[in-house]
């Protein structure tokens, strides 16, 4: 393994100049990073993988082995991306027919988390802490906190900021595994986070 200032970077793995990667972030075995690409700090980046000129990674973000994140796609702080998960970029994709100006924006945001071997088609948004069932097909927008599972994904339930799930009562209150009071209005919740200390 060899060091960028205190990043880490297996010397198998490929940082193309320009790129930029943050302290504390670890890049492993067989992985490349084009330049234009943004990690952030405390981040791992596992084998085989390949991050886009365009990508932006937050801090704190898992991406495990065998994923692609194309370009398009952002990455918000604390994310996890689980192996072999998918992204995709085009909707209606032909190798003889150049669409780069059609790509299309997929954000995953803050503290959310994509199980091993699903996919994640471009053009959607996977809200704050919501939690995505390995092998799943996301082909809509996720709203906060929601489990979804299956193909194509439907929500089957709700989550806390530590992954747990939610039970709510007939006035749609819980109490998460993080002690913190959660709200369910509407179809989306929303939680009062608690300083610690």
């Amino acid at each position: 393994m060899t060091t960028a200032g205190n990043a880490f970077i297996h010397p198998t793995a490929i940082v193309d100049d320009g790129a930029a990667v943050g302290d504390g972030t670890k890049i492993w075995h067989f992985t490349h990073v084009f330049a234009g690409a943004r990690i952030g700090k405390n981040a791992v980046v596992g084998q085989g993988c390949s991050i886009a000129a365009t990508v932006t990674v937050g801090d704190g973000v898992k991406i495990q082995n065998g994923v692609s994140v194309y370009d398009g796609v952002t990455i918000e702080d604390d994310v996890f991306c689980g192996p072999h998960m998918v992204f995709t970029n085009v909707k209606n994709p032909r190798a003889f027919v150049d669409r780069r100006k059609e790509f299309r924006p997929t954000r995953l945001e803050k503290g959310c988390s994509i199980g091993a071997g699903a996919v994640v088609v471009c053009g959607v948004v996977v809200g704050r802490y919501a939690m995505v069932g390995a092998g799943s097909v996301v082909t809509r927008d996720v709203p906060p906190f929601a489990l979804v599972v299956g193909s194509p994904a439907r929500a089957t339930g709700w989550v806390d900021v530590r992954g747990e799930r939610l039970r709510f009562d007939a006035d749609g209150r819980a109490t998460g595994s993080d002690n913190c009071p959660y709200t369910l209005r509407d179809g989306r919740v929303t939680v009062e986070i608690r300083n610690k200390g």
